[in-house]
Order: C-alpha cells, then structure tokens, then sequence
C-alpha cells in the first residue's frame, strides 16, 4: 500500500502528528531506513516486535518497517500497566521491543530482549535515510501483519491474529463501502494498538489520504483543531461524538470541514446522531459494527446514513452474517440470535490460545467455511441491514423479559439533560441500575424513561455521576460501576 501511494503522489501529505508532517515520500523513506535499522538488530521473519509508545509517524513508519521484514507488529497502549503488561510479553516473546522513554524502564523488567527508547530509534531512521536493507521479503499472505491485544472474557488480554491477507480485504473493503477520496483528511484520535486507529492509518494510505495523528492532545480545543487540519473525515465512538456535540454548542462559529463522521467500537446513541447532524449540516453520520476478530462486520452505506436508522449496516462485499440459535442453526429475518460471520476477513485466530480459539473460530460443519462466533445478538432484516442487539455480557432477563443496556442507555440519552449513560445489568444481590451524567434529578430521568421504556425495563435505580468510567477505547466500565453500586471502592 505504501510503495503505491508514494509511488502515485510522492509530495502528498501522508501522515501528520503534534511536531510535524510527513509526505508518502518522506514516510516510504523512513519505513526503509527502519527496516535497515531492525535488519541490523537481527530482526527477521516470523519475529514479533513489540512497541508501546503514543501514536506517531514513527509509529506509523514502524508498522511499515516490521512489514519489510515479514515480521509482526505487536502495539500495546502506552496506558497499559505491568500486571497486563507482563503477561503480554510473555505471551508475544518479541525479539525486539521500542517503548517511549518513561515506558521503557518497566519493559526492561519483564525482557531479556533489548529495549531501545522511540527518540534513538527515530534519530537512527534520519541517520538511515535513503538507505536499504538488503534482505527485504515480500510477506506470506497469511502470516500475521500484528497481533491485537483485547481485553474481554480472560483476565489477561490476548492478541488477535491480523494476518497480511485479511488486513488487505478489509483496508480496500472499507475504502470502497465508506468513500475515502485522495484529498480526505482524516483526524483520528485513537491508538494503533485498536485495530480501529491502526487501520484508519492503513485506509489513509490505501486511498492516499492524509491521516491526523491526534490521540495525546487536550479536550476543550478540539473543535478548532479539526478545523485547522482541514477534518473531513473523524472516526468517533459515543464519548468523543459526545464531547464534539457539547463543544458545538459552545462554539457555534467553529466548523470544521468534516463531510462524514464513522462510528464503530460501542453503539452510537439516536440522540448523539441527531446532535452530530445538527451540528455540522450536511455531515454523514455512518454506523458500522465489528469487532476485532474480523474488523468489520456491516457498514451502513454512507448515502443511506439517515435510513434505518436502528441499523448498523450491510455485511460488506464478499463476506456473510447469519443470525443462530443455541445449536447453530440459522434464524430466520426479524428473529434475535448470536451473529456470525463467514468471509475473508475473518481472522484465524487467538495468538498461542488455542482453547480460546476454538471457542469463537470454528468451521460451518456443513460446508468447511471458518466462522466468527462473535458473542454478539442481533437480527436481520429481509433486504439484509443488520441490527444488534447487545453484546453477550450486555443482554440479561429481567422481569421475564429479554432486554440488553443498549436500548436502555439509548432512551436516557433521548432524554434532553442527560449527557453520557451507561445501564449495569442486575445482580444477584442488586437491581437494573441506570448511571448517567446530567444536572437533572434522578428521579426525573426515571420519570422520562418511563416514557420511553416499557415498565420492565426502567432502571431501579438511577445514579448521578460526575463522569463515567471509560475504557482506554471508550467504552463504559460496567465493573466499576457495578463496584460502586455495590459499595466496593471503584
């Protein structure tokens, strides 16, 4: 993809951060001086190298360099901490590790393997400029581009398989399915080490855009610095779209150029979506669904953004989602089961887990083809759009009745005031309890979901918060809000 684009646009704008701008010239050649560089540290196929550092261009030009090596890149967050970290290491056995220099001291005690601090690193690529490594592969298609690390059912994160050949499907299928143009600007505040910023990067480069590098930078001013980079496209989840929303309002001049903003990584509230259209006229707001075993499931197509609107789109070119019962067989259109996904872009699996693997990857007994099961409910329609419903840990009986924290937060954020919520399904010892962040009371928020809700699924509890626990990939921390409800400290 890189050879590409510098090839058509050498001058272009490739990739920008907090300190400066690189073109696809100026990238395709730092990827090279890198790939001398891990050449000379004994860097060879079939390695992981591992790297926990902010997202930069040099992040950028690494994943490219480890590529040249047919090597597998392993980004960690620079969020995460020695208990998970040590398992990751362990589990990755990289043959070389870059960290950024206050990282670097804690990886230092979980390796024997050289650890070398992102500014040498950056300063040996200037110093390689315009050279070589003499070795350079071609990758095998299915050897792993990276290993994703998730955090999920198992106390340590384990790392999803990414494969060269189902990264390339994705990357050119989501290009198509959303639009991406040569003159987008695509201001992305996520980490590589979500699939969802590094492939923001790989689809920059694939449509020969530019992508902004923007996940270290201060909250009150983003609104205006997506108008000085020109945003046309912002990948957002509930939090962010939440904080764009608030900023709107308070700046009703600022308008940054954005023509379509995506949305995957939790379920987009109705209301959010209504915000966001209203703040920025003439803007698409495109739900997808996926997860990281495959990428991507479903993308609603970009010109349909206001039809459907419970939808989260269509599976995309090539691939199939079936809807299935317990046993696995398929549901009929309209009827709730487990999705599951057939298709080139399904990953093959968890690295050095193969119990966990067999779990979630296994093959259709009928016709041999591997499957994803996600974990995940939903329906479809008869013209084929895809509806969730919740994921497993998200959907609970109550009353009789099957419901899931979606529907629930969905109808509190419609609730005018309410400005972030997050539904902690029942426990044994505690009720359906709805947190959210609002200068309204309590038992106002109530009184509007009954409203909204039918009586089985109105919260028993409602409490106000100054904030809500976020994930590193901002998604609600349902463990420590149940641990406050339930009087742990959280």
């Amino acid at each position: 993809m890189l050879d590409g684009a510098a090839a058509a646009a050498p001058d272009d704008p490739a990739v920008r951060d907090a300190t400066g701008r690189w073109t696809y010239a100026d990238l395709h050649a730092h990827s090279h001086a890198l790939d001398a560089w891990l050449a000379e540290h004994g860097v060879r196929a079939g390695d992981r190298v591992l790297v926990q550092a902010e997202t930069t261009r040099l992040l950028v030009a690494l994943f490219h360099a480890v590529s040249r090596r047919g090597a597998a890149f392993v980004p960690l967050n620079p969020a995460m901490k020695p208990f998970h970290l040590s398992a990751v290491v362990a589990n990755a056995a990289p043959a070389l590790v870059i960290a950024d220099a206050a990282l670097a001291p804690a990886l230092r005690a979980l390796t024997t393997v050289p650890v070398h601090e992102t500014p040498q690193v950056l300063a040996a690529a200037e110093a390689r400029l315009g050279s070589r490594a003499a070795d350079t592969v071609r990758p095998d298609p299915s050897a792993p581009a990276a290993l994703i690390y998730t955090s999920g059912s198992t106390a340590a994160p384990k790392a999803v398989v990414t494969p060269h050949a189902q990264t390339v499907f994705v990357v050119g299928a989501l290009v198509a399915a959303l639009g991406y143009r040569r003159d987008d600007v695509v201001y992305c505040r996520f980490p590589m080490s979500w699939d969802y910023g590094l492939h923001k990067v790989l689809m920059s480069c694939a449509a020969g855009a530019e992508v902004v590098l923007a996940g270290t930078e201060g909250d009150l001013s983003l609104l205006r610095r997506l108008r000085e980079a020109g945003a046309t496209v912002v990948p957002i989840v509930p939090s962010l779209a939440s904080m764009i929303v608030t900023l709107a309002r308070r700046e009703p001049d600022v308008r940054p150029p954005v023509r379509m903003f995506t949305n995957t990584g939790a379920a987009l509230p109705q209301a959010v979506i209504d915000d966001l259209r209203a703040a920025f006229p003439g803007a698409r707001v495109v739900r997808q669904f996926g997860q990281t075993e495959c990428k991507r499931i479903a993308v609603m197509p970009p010109d349909e953004d206001t039809e459907r609107p419970a939808a989260v789109g269509r599976p995309l070119p090539g691939t199939r989602v079936l809807i299935c019962d317990p046993d696995g067989e398929a549901l009929p259109a309209g009827e709730i089961g487990e999705i599951v996904v057939e298709g080139p872009h399904v990953m093959p699996g968890y690295w050095r887990a193969p119990e966990q693997t067999a779990r979630v990857f296994r093959t259709d007994p009928r016709t041999g083809a591997p499957q994803l099961h996600t974990g995940d409910y939903g329906w479809l329609d008869d013209d084929g759009y895809l509806y969730f419903a919740g994921r497993r840990d998200e959907m609970f009986k109550r009353k009789g009745l099957r419901m899931s924290t979606v529907e629930i937060e969905a109808a509190a954020m419609d609730v005018p005031g309410v400005q972030a919520a997050a539904a902690v399904p029942p426990s044994p010892d505690r009720d359906l309890a709805l947190c959210v962040v609002t200068d309204l009371a309590p038992t106002a928020v109530l009184r509007e979901l009954r409203k909204r809700l039918e009586p089985a699924k109105i919260p028993a509890t409602c409490v106000v918060l100054d904030e809500l626990p976020l994930s590193l990939h901002g998604k609600h921390e349902r463990r420590q809000l149940a641990a406050l409800l339930d009087g742990a400290p959280a």
